[in-house]
C-alpha cells in the first residue's frame, strides 16, 4: 500500500525572513509586492495573522487594522527556491520528494518509515528537525496525497490516517480540504454543505452536474479511487543505497565506515545483475540541514568495492561534518554491463587492463576527470582535425597513425601567429619571433603542402616546414596561402 506524507509550512516566507533577519522574530510583519498600482500582502507572520491580517489583503487596509505593522518587500521566486531546497533535504528521509505549491511538500514514504521505527517516530523526527530550523510545520500521513494534504491543513489532532480510513478522516473537514476552486466553495457554502461528510456519498453524476468535474475527481483522488501523479524534484536512481544513523557521525572514521557499508551493499547488487559502476555520488546529510556530496567515475565498469572506496577515500577530507551527519546515500548514476573478462583497454592482450583502468581511475580522481585523455587518429588531412579523443578511453582506432611524414609530439590546439624573416618570399624563414622571443633557424625541411578536403571546407592551403634553431629545438611552422600575397606565418607544433 502506498503511503504519502504532506508537509505544510503556513508561514514559510516570513519565518525564512526571520531566520535571516533576527530583529523580526516575534514581530508582526508582512511581505508585499506591487499589483495593479497597489501593495498586496503575499506573506504574513504568525504574529501578524493573529491581528487578522491575511494573504491577498491590500497593505493600506492592513495598516488601518494594525498601524504598527512592519512591511518588507517580497523576493520574486523565493518560495519556489525555499521549497525546492527543503524537498532536497527531505531526500534523506525518502528518495521521492515533490514540491507542492504554494506552501507545501509531498513525500512518497512507502517503505521508508521503518528506518525511524514506525510512522509516528518518522513524522516526529521530520517535525522536530524542521522546527529546529525555525519553521512552523504540520505533517500528515495517509494512503493518498489528497487525504494527507487535507489532514495536514485542516485537522489538529489526528495526523496519521490508517489505511482504508480516508473517508472517515475527511468526513468532518470543510470542503476546502479537497483543494477546490474558490467559486465551487462559494456555491457549496450557499447550499449549506459545510462538511465533506455531507456530500461525499452523493452520486458523482449529481455532483458533476452541480459543481463540475473537479469535485468528483478530488473526492476520488482523496479516497484512492483515481491516480494522482506528482513530479519528484530529482529522478530516483535505480541503483541507490541508503544508511540512516542512530547517532550523528562527526568523524572521518565513521564516514569511511558508512561508505564502506554502502559500497558493499551496492556492489553485491551489481554483482547479482552482472553490472559495473561507471559514475557514483556519495551524499551526506548534516544535522543542520546542509547536504554535501563527493563524486567519482571509473574508466571501466567496476564492482570492486575496495577499488571504488579508494577513489572516494581522499575526498572524504573535503566533507565538513560539524555536529555530524545523520544520513548517507550512495547513488550509481551510470552503470554498464560487465563481463568477467573485460576487453583489453589499448587493444594489447598482454596488458592487465583491470590494473591499468584502476590506475587511471585513481589519477583522474585526484587530478580531475579531464586530465586523462587518449587520442586516436582521425581520417582527416587538416592537422588539428586529424586526431580525436577516445570515447570511451579504450576505444579502438579505425585508421592507422601516419608515419610517412614527420609530425610534432606536441600539436597546438590552434595555430599561433608568428613574425618571420625570409631571404626570399618562397624560402623558409631564417628567423621567427614567438611570444616575444627570437628564434634563429639553422636548418629546415619542407615544404609539405596540406589542404582541406574540398567537400568539408574551402580556404587557403598551408606549406609546412620543420625548422631547427641554434639549440637543436625543432618547430612545425607553416605559411598560409601563396607567398606573393603577403602571407601569414604560424607555429603549429613542437618536436621532441
Amino acid at each position: 500500500m502506498q503511503r504519502y506524507a504532506s508537509i505544510w509550512f503556513p508561514y514559510l516566507l516570513t519565518e525564512y525572513t526571520a531566520r535571516k533577519k533576527p530583529e523580526f522574530r516575534g514581530v508582526p510583519f508582512v511581505l508585499t509586492s506591487r499589483e495593479r498600482g497597489r501593495m498586496v500582502i503575499k506573506a504574513v507572520s504568525e504574529q501578524g495573522a493573529r491581528k487578522g491580517i491575511r494573504n491577498g489583503m491590500v497593505l493600506a487596509d492592513c495598516k488601518a487594522i494594525f498601524p504598527e505593522l512592519e512591511v518588507l518587500e517580497t523576493e520574486h521566486g523565493r518560495t519556489e527556491q525555499l521549497l525546492h531546497a527543503l524537498a532536497a533535504w527531505c531526500i534523506s528521509y525518502t528518495p521521492y520528494t515533490a514540491v507542492d505549491l504554494p506552501e507545501g511538500l509531498i513525500l512518497d514514504i512507502t517503505g521508508c518509515a521503518h528506518y525511524s521505527g514506525g510512522e509516528k517516530a518518522y513524522l516526529e523526527s521530520i517535525h522536530k528537525k524542521l522546527n529546529a530550523f525555525g519553521y512552523t510545520v504540520k505533517i500528515a500521513i495517509a494512503d493518498t496525497i489528497g487525504a494527507a494534504w487535507a489532514v495536514a491543513r485542516f485537522e489538529n489532532s489526528k495526523m496519521i490516517v490508517s489505511s482504508g480510513e480516508e473517508q472517515s478522516a475527511l468526513a468532518t473537514l470543510p470542503p476546502a480540504a479537497l483543494r477546490l476552486e474558490t467559486d465551487i466553495l462559494t456555491r457549496m457554502k450557499k447550499l449549506g454543505l459545510q462538511k465533506i461528510g455531507s456530500f461525499i456519498d452523493m452520486p458523482h453524476a449529481a455532483l458533476r452536474r452541480r459543481f463540475g468535474a473537479l469535485l468528483p475527481s478530488r473526492i476520488n483522488q482523496a479516497l484512492g479511487q483515481e491516480i494522482e501523479i506528482i513530479v519528484p524534484i530529482k529522478i530516483i536512481e535505480p541503483y541507490q543505497e541508503r544508511l540512516c544513523c542512530l547517532e550523528p557521525i562527526p568523524t572521518p572514521k565513521g564516514i569511511r565506515i558508512a561508505l564502506e557499508k554502502l559500497l558493499e551493499m551496492l556492489c553485491t547488487r551489481l554483482q547479482a545483475e552482472r553490472l559495473g559502476l561507471r559514475c557514483a555520488v556519495f551524499r551526506a546529510y548534516r544535522l543542520d540541514g546542509d547536504i554535501q556530496h563527493i563524486e567519482i567515475g571509473t574508466a571501466l565498469p567496476s564492482r570492486d568495492a575496495k577499488h571504488i572506496f579508494r577513489l572516494f577515500e581522499h575526498k572524504i577530507a573535503t566533507l565538513q561534518p560539524d555536529l555530524g551527519f545523520e544520513n548517507f546515500v550512495l547513488e550509481a548514476h551510470k552503470v554498464e554491463a560487465m563481463t568477467d573478462e573485460q576487453a583489453a583497454i589499448w587493444g594489447a592482450s598482454s596488458q592487465n587492463d583491470k590494473k591499468v583502468a584502476e590506475l587511471l581511475d585513481r589519477v583522474a580522481t585526484k587530478s580531475g576527470s579531464g586530465c586523462v585523455i587518449r587520442y586516436l587518429p582521425a581520417e582527416r588531412y587538416w592537422p588539428e582535425k586529424s586526431v580525436k579523443a577516445a570515447v570511451p578511453l579504450w576505444e579502438k582506432p579505425t585508421v592507422r597513425w601516419r608515419t610517412d611524414c614527420p609530425r610534432p609530439i606536441h600539436l597546438l590546439a590552434a595555430p599561433e601567429l608568428i613574425n618571420v624573416t625570409a631571404v626570399m618570399p618562397d624560402y623558409p624563414p631564417i628567423l621567427f619571433r614567438y611570444k616575444g622571443k627570437v628564434f634563429n633557424i639553422t636548418k629546415s625541411d619542407g615544404p609539405e603542402r596540406i589542404e582541406q578536403e574540398w567537400w568539408v571546407a574551402t580556404g587557403l592551403y598551408r606549406d609546412y616546414y620543420c625548422a631547427e634553431d641554434e639549440t637543436g629545438a625543432r618547430y612545425w611552422i607553416f605559411r598560409s596561402g601563396p607567398y606573393d600575397k603577403l602571407p601569414q606565418w604560424f607555429i603549429h607544433g613542437f618536436f621532441a
